[in-house]
């Protein structure tokens, strides 16, 4: 039986999460939904995309909103199939974030008279690396798919508009030594040692809080891996600690990497940086946005972390995160969703699409 898009979006929910999707292998997941999408919401435009699926309709309206969910979950750690205790829907997903998809398929299938043309995508390859991601290859491949006036993300926000987001960037500080015997240490000189006064300044770092448009975001500069040494009785000639620094996204990637320079400006290391990722202002003044807020009560914070409004960001689109789950809980073992906050999602973003 394929899914029933009309149905309790709570049970949507279920039957999504039900459904096996880790990165990479979407495919069935993504059958189903097109197959209900094309049967169940006739007024809907539908086409595929690898293993991605979009739907828009031409209804003429003065604006269009986007609704855009990745439908690819972290690996199953024996979190499946979902059930439901308490109150709270368990299984791989159901935060991060197919209780957003199920929110979203379910109003597509069901809102007779929208206020706004409706486009919605459902991607594949969110969970994985960047170059993967089924969002940057429509943006590729299909960029007249991805006009909007607001895009809304469900990606799981605990019920608040979560404006913007941070920016990433990764740098590799490394350390060069001289090899030696240990039991004759003063031979050689300790790579590792020299990393003692990258640590100490990562340890006095006084982080950045940003007010945008209301929304706080605080900064952070962290050491996330450490590598280094050869054997135990070898005095280490390399070693290097990866540092990552979430800024926010009233920096560019160029100033956040220029501030992370100066933080270990005058160490005797040397700097590369692996992996960049601009944020994205909340967008917030732009009226579409500003009456999804309103609709919303005005329960507004800043993401924290890195999500695909980047990319809308970056197309000059209004972006926000909006989604039942809990951030906190994504890709845990024990991932749950509120099951009263898929409804309350659902209420508040039809209201929103028919006022």
């Amino acid at each position: 039986m394929g899914l029933d898009l009309r149905a309790d979006p709570i049970a949507l929910t279920a039957a999504l999460v039900d459904i096996p999707s880790e990165s990479r292998h979407e495919r069935r997941i993504a059958d189903e939904i097109e197959a209900a999408l094309r049967v169940q919401a006739p007024h809907f435009e539908v086409i595929r995309n690898g293993d991605a699926v979009l739907a828009r309709t031409h209804l003429g309206r003065p604006s269009r909103v986007l609704l855009a969910g990745h439908t690819d979950t972290v690996p199953v750690a024996d979190n499946l199939p979902s059930r439901v205790e308490d109150g709270l829907m368990y299984g791989c997903g159901t935060s991060d974030m197919k209780s957003g998809d199920a929110v979203f398929l379910h109003l597509a299938a069901t809102l007779a008279e929208p206020t706004h043309d409706i486009t919605l995508v459902m991607y594949d390859c969110e969970e994985i690396e960047s170059s993967a991601n089924g969002l940057g290859r429509i943006e590729r491949e299909l960029p007249d798919w991805l006009t909007a006036d607001v895009a809304i993300l469900g990606e799981p926000s605990g019920g608040f508009i979560e404006a913007g987001c941070q920016g990433t960037i990764r740098v590799v500080v490394s350390a060069a030594g001289t090899r030696a015997h240990s039991a004759r240490s003063w031979l050689g000189d300790n790579a590792i040692h020299k990393l003692g006064a990258v640590l100490d300044r990562l340890s006095r770092y006084a982080a950045r809080s940003v007010d945008i448009d209301g929304c706080v975001y605080r900064e952070g500069l962290s050491a996330v891996r450490i590598d280094g040494g050869i054997a135990g009785n070898v005095i280490p000639d390399a070693a290097s600690v990866t540092v990552n620094f979430r800024f926010a996204p009233d920096r560019s990637i160029d100033q956040a990497v220029a501030h992370v320079y100066e933080v270990f400006d005058g160490l005797n290391v040397s700097l590369e940086v692996t992996d960049a990722a601009a944020g994205a202002l909340p967008g917030l003044t732009n009226p579409a946005a500003a009456s999804l807020v309103a609709a919303a009560g005005g329960q507004v914070r800043a993401k924290y972390g890195w999500t695909d409004v980047s990319r809308f960001a970056a197309l000059g689109i209004a972006a926000v995160n909006y989604g039942p789950g809990d951030p906190n809980l994504a890709h845990k073992v024990d991932e749950h969703v509120d099951i009263a906050a898929i409804t309350a999602t659902t209420d508040m973003l039809r209201a929103y699409l028919t006022a």
